[in-house]
């Protein structure tokens, strides 16, 4: 399935319940999943056994979670909430009347030993054809695994020319995002604003954003 090898298929159907049938869930959030989600299948555990790769440092398991959707979109929360509820990095695939996105969730080791890892971003693809959504398993450990499905999902935002690390690219790709951000909110000020010289200085001050995200 999704191109991924027959020997880490798992295929298992999961009761959505199991994810927000907790008291400490807000009634919003179990709204989402029982609106939202029409099924949950664990598809494919991409482990060193199950892939024959080394063992990770960071990175013990993938597991792949097919989401089948009422309606092409879906509440992050529910990602959170589910990635939450499993100590494992979870690659996940939204599908809907033929179609399909991947998304993935960043995860970096926590600075403090015993705090949980926590997602820090997620990225995913644009939705397809679900024949077209295919994922490439690449390197020589499980670490590796998981940072090349990160990349593949996040297309050209985590994409470098320099071999940076994963966590460097992330850490680019966060800068770009504030920085057009930043370009967002001016141009929309800019639009409002009458006064001539505001206007210029806005000019001036969006030309300066624009080249720091040229060179980033």
């Amino acid at each position: 399935m999704f191109g991924l090898p027959t020997q880490t298929e798992f295929n298992k159907r999961v009761p959505k319940q199991k994810f927000y049938d907790n008291s400490d869930v807000p009634a919003s959030l179990r709204r989402v999943f029982a609106e939202q989600i029409k099924a949950i299948y664990w598809c494919n555990k991409l482990a060193p056994s199950t892939l024959r790769v080394a063992q990770g440092e960071r990175v013990t398991e993938v597991e792949v979670f097919e989401l089948r959707l009422n309606a092409p979109s879906l509440d992050e929360t529910v990602l959170r909430q589910i990635d939450k509820a499993i100590p494992y990095h979870l690659l996940f695939v939204l599908t809907c009347g033929g179609r399909a996105q991947a998304w993935i969730g960043y995860k970096e080791a926590p600075a403090a030993s015993g705090n949980a890892v926590k997602v820090k971003r997620y990225y995913h693809t644009e939705w397809m054809s679900d024949s077209d959504l295919r994922f490439v398993i690449d390197g020589l450990d499980i670490d590796a695994v998981y940072e090349n499905l990160v990349r593949q999902i996040a297309g050209e935002r985590l994409q470098s020319d320099n071999n940076e690390s994963l966590q460097d690219s992330v850490k680019r790709d966060e800068e770009r995002r504030q920085i057009e951000k930043q370009i967002a909110a001016l141009e929309s000020k800019l639009h409002k604003e009458k006064q001539l010289n505001r206007r210029m200085e806005m000019n001036a001050e969006l030309k300066k954003l624009r080249k720091e995200l040229n060179m980033i």
